[in-house]
């Protein structure tokens, strides 16, 4: 339960289906007064407070689960990481796999506690044909967020419960107000819920030593056209922020680590044919051995891209589309649909050319 409205009406659907539900929140940060960086929405100090209301109004046991060490090890240190390198990470996809689905899991299954159930807009349904469980797109398209699960192991699927996953989020909100839920008219959260004021340069260069990041900003020929004070500040299809003069507008084509370069150019110059995919997760089928065809997003709130998947025999998926996608960044999630299904996904390990 994170204190939203989703969470909430996922607990109280549970509870009248007849299941014995308990509320499990998840403390990320140090909650003393004064001390710890200062998180934005999603397990605050006062989403906490709501959580345990909502539990409360439920009549159902609220316990906060700490789970600091598993949240800075698996969601921040990749997140800096990945800026520093270069890359543009998601770390709402790390957060589910690494700590909501796997923490949360072990822990709870010391409590004899069968299923972990999430406000996320999903469903999960069996396989007709081998039985496997499989991950579905939720019911309201605008609020689908599978692509934030692709990570999640078939084991972890198998445990995993969507309550809302079949409804609107206007249906949600009106059954939370139905029945006087303190959540029902909460605003949601638009930032990443550790860097609240939206400056992820600022926090990371907080949370990495000092050291010298700057380098150069050249055009696709190599020629020098400013400096920059450094890589974690860019990524791939940006156009604010370059801090270059120029007659015609340019984007961010790639961002080089090794040498500390950003590289611009016009915008035709972002279209890819396709995408290296590392680090892949088969969800609801097996690896294929062979080319299969899917349709990939490159982003959350991007279209999904017609496909063929060729995977490599290094666990590797090679994506090409079937019409060039613009801006497909290094960090960012490659998921593959299979109409509604979730087959799975990989992280961007770059454009192909």
């Amino acid at each position: 339960m994170s204190g939203g409205v989703d969470s909430s009406v996922a607990a109280l659907l549970l509870r009248e289906q007849g299941h014995e539900v308990v509320g499990i929140s998840m403390q990320l940060h140090d909650q003393t007064e004064g001390a710890g960086p200062a998180f934005g929405r999603c397990c605050a100090l006062d989403d906490l407070h709501d959580a345990k209301a909502v539990a409360g109004r439920l009549g159902i046991p609220h316990y906060v689960v700490n789970l600091e060490r598993s949240f800075h090890d698996g969601v921040i240190a990749p997140f800096v990481r990945d800026y520093l390198e270069g890359r543009t990470p998601v770390p709402c996809s790390r957060c589910n796999t690494e700590v909501k689905f796997q923490s949360l899991v072990d822990k709870t299954r010391a409590l004899g506690i069968e299923h972990v159930a999430t406000g996320h807009y999903a469903r999960v349904e069996g396989d007709p044909v081998t039985g496997r469980p499989r991950l579905l797109k939720g019911r309201d398209r605008r609020k689908d967020q599978s692509y934030f699960l692709f990570g999640l192991t078939p084991e972890q699927l198998a445990r995993a419960v969507f309550p809302v996953g079949e409804l609107t989020k206007e249906e949600v909100r009106r059954l939370a107000s139905a029945h006087g839920l303190p959540t029902a008219d909460k605003a949601e959260s638009q930032e990443i819920c550790f860097v609240p004021d939206d400056d992820y340069a600022g926090f990371v260069e907080r949370q990495s030593p000092d050291a010298d990041r700057a380098g150069p900003i050249v055009d696709a020929e190599g020629h020098e056209l400013g400096r920059h004070r450094g890589i974690h500040r860019f990524t791939v299809g940006q156009r604010r922020g370059l801090g270059l003069s120029s007659t015609r507008p340019l984007y961010v084509l790639a961002v080089l680590p090794a040498s500390r370069t950003v590289v611009v150019g016009e915008a035709e110059r972002l279209d890819s044919p396709g995408l290296l995919a590392r680090d892949v997760n088969w969800l609801s089928v097996e690896p294929p051995r062979a080319s299969v065809r899917a349709s990939v997003k490159i982003r959350y709130r991007a279209a999904e891209a017609a496909s063929t998947l060729r995977p490599r025999a290094d666990g590797r998926v090679e994506v090409r589309f079937d019409a060039p996608q613009r801006a497909v960044t290094p960090g960012q999630a490659a998921v593959f649909y299979d109409g509604e299904v979730c087959l799975g996904g990989g992280w961007i390990e770059s454009a192909l050319g």
